[in-house]
Order: structure tokens, then C-alpha cells, then sequence
């Protein structure tokens, strides 16, 4: 993983620690969480584009007609 082993990582943890404090390592690992799920989404989107699903649509390809009305029944 880049050659960092586990003692620069604890190194790094412990200086991010220091810097931003402990309130704010937790908004700052969701926000680099999201950012780099996002990032996968948009390369899994470019290897492999959604296929677009189309289906049909009746109603354009029916043709309309006026509605047909019984003929009056006669009195007699």
C-alpha cells in the first residue's frame, strides 16, 4: 500500500490527531469515506455505462378513435 507499513500509518494518525483534533477526525473520515465511494461509483460507470431500458409506450402507438355510442333504443 504505497510502502506505508503500520508504524507511518499510526505516525500519520497520530499527527492528523493533533492537528484537526478529536471532534473532527470522525466528519473528516465520513467525508473522505463518501469521497472515495463516490469516486468507485463514477469509475465503475465509465468501465461499464448503464444500458438504457426502453420500453414502449402504448398510447403513441395505438391510434386514438372517438368513442363509440350506442344507438338510442326506440320508444314505442
Amino acid at each position: 500500500m504505497f510502502g506505508i507499513g503500520a508504524p507511518e500509518l499510526v505516525l500519520i494518525l497520530i499527527i492528523a490527531l493533533v492537528i484537526f483534533g478529536p471532534s473532527k477526525l470522525p466528519q473528516i473520515g465520513a467525508s473522505l469515506g463518501k469521497g472515495i465511494r463516490d469516486f468507485k461509483a463514477a469509475m465503475q460507470e465509465i468501465e461499464n455505462p448503464p444500458v438504457p431500458v426502453v420500453t414502449p409506450r402504448l398510447a403513441a402507438t395505438q391510434p386514438t378513435s372517438a368513442p363509440t355510442q350506442a344507438a338510442p333504443t326506440p320508444q314505442v
